[in-house]
């Protein structure tokens, strides 16, 4: 049996939900619908969406999720200037970040971290599905148990 072609460029929403959008780009997917669990446990059902490719960015899936979302989650296993940064830029130039959504980029720290198991190593870089619920609920204006912050540095 074959597969199904992927279309170039083309993201997909994986679960409907909203007042939170989080889009997710690689293997933060995952943790990304985990988070999204955590956050529907809470009241807040969000929607997620794999972005599939940072180039060439789907323009139309990040508006769509600008427009009809008060926080945009970004989420990737990349440094800061990546996918998150492109996402900003774009939201930026159509002027979707005037007094509109929420952007809240979420990228690897520019620091060394230990060798470990990937789940604790994720957890280090502030990259679980915990730190993307409380950075959600941070942009609502909502306390959570915060977990152990990463810093860029």
């Amino acid at each position: 049996a074959r597969g199904q072609i992927l279309p170039l460029g083309r993201g997909r929403i994986v679960r409907e939900g909203g007042p939170v959008a989080i889009l997710s780009l690689g293997t933060r997917l995952a943790d990304s619908l985990k988070a999204a669990d955590e956050l529907a446990a809470r009241g807040l059902p969000a929607t997620v969406a794999d972005a599939r490719f940072a180039k060439p960015l789907d323009t139309a899936l990040v508006e769509q999720l600008a427009r009809h979302h008060a926080v945009l989650v970004t989420v990737e296993e990349g440094s800061v200037g990546g996918f998150g940064a492109a996402v900003m830029q774009h939201l930026a130039w159509r002027g979707l970040l005037d007094g509109g959504v929420k952007l809240r980029p979420m990228v690897l720290p520019d620091r060394f971290i230990d060798h470990d198991t990937q789940p604790k190593q994720i957890a280090e870089a502030g990259l679980s599905a915990r730190h993307i619920a409380a950075a959600a609920l941070d942009a609502l204006g909502i306390a959570a148990a915060k977990p152990k912050a990463a810093t860029l540095r």
